[in-house]
């Protein structure tokens, strides 16, 4: 029973790995059940028994990685003590720092930001991104918000909308990181791009 149970487990990886480099090579939309079942080496049957369907399917994939941006928000790195912004600037390097050293992470990260369409049973998956990044919002707001009590935030600077902007430089910076796969725009100059935009609001 135990063996069974672990070649079941086993068989639920091997598919959920081909699920991504397939999404990955050919998109959500267009990928079929029978492309992922000749990925992982099974059966359309035998992915039904572990997946309702294809978005059962993706939803469990994108919960499979940690996407550093939306799930790993570290309360602690963005509200470090003594510099709240040099917390930012270490979270936000980390998040790229994390695309860059995991390649499952990154497939699911240029899934879900190229490679699906967002409708129907995938709307959910959407919602669940805007409450994460309202999630993120709300701890950089709280980060800036320690960086202007502690005098370091530039005056003038309302830390709320700071943290939209980061924010948004977050998501514009992880896309054209994707995009840039030959260093040609930022990934040769990512860490002054970083430091510049959170040093322009530094007092």
């Amino acid at each position: 029973m135990r063996r069974s149970k672990e070649d079941s487990l086993k068989t639920r990886g091997r598919i959920l790995v081909a699920a991504r480099e397939v999404f990955a090579r050919g998109g959500v939309s267009r990928t079929t059940m029978e492309h992922i079942a000749a990925a992982a080496g099974v059966t359309r049957g035998a992915i039904y028994g572990h997946f309702a369907g294809k978005a059962d399917l993706f939803r469990c994939m994108r919960e499979q990685v940690k996407l550093p941006m939306v799930d790993v928000i570290d309360a602690g790195l963005l509200g470090s003590s003594d510099d709240p912004l040099t917390g930012v600037e270490r979270y936000l390097t980390g998040v790229l720092d994390a695309l860059q050293s995991d390649r499952a992470t990154r497939e699911a990260v240029r899934i879900l930001a190229f490679k699906c369409e967002y409708v129907g049973d995938f709307e959910r998956d959407m919602a669940r991104q805007l409450g994460k990044l309202t999630e993120l919002d709300e701890h950089l707001e709280r980060a800036y918000g320690a960086a202007r009590r502690k005098g370091v935030l530039r005056k003038g600077v309302d830390p709320a909308l700071a943290a939209l902007e980061t924010c948004a430089f977050l998501v514009g910076l992880i896309r054209l990181w994707l995009l840039d796969a030959k260093g040609r725009l930022v990934r040769a100059r990512l860490d002054s791009l970083i430091r510049a935009h959170v040093e322009k609001n530094r007092g």
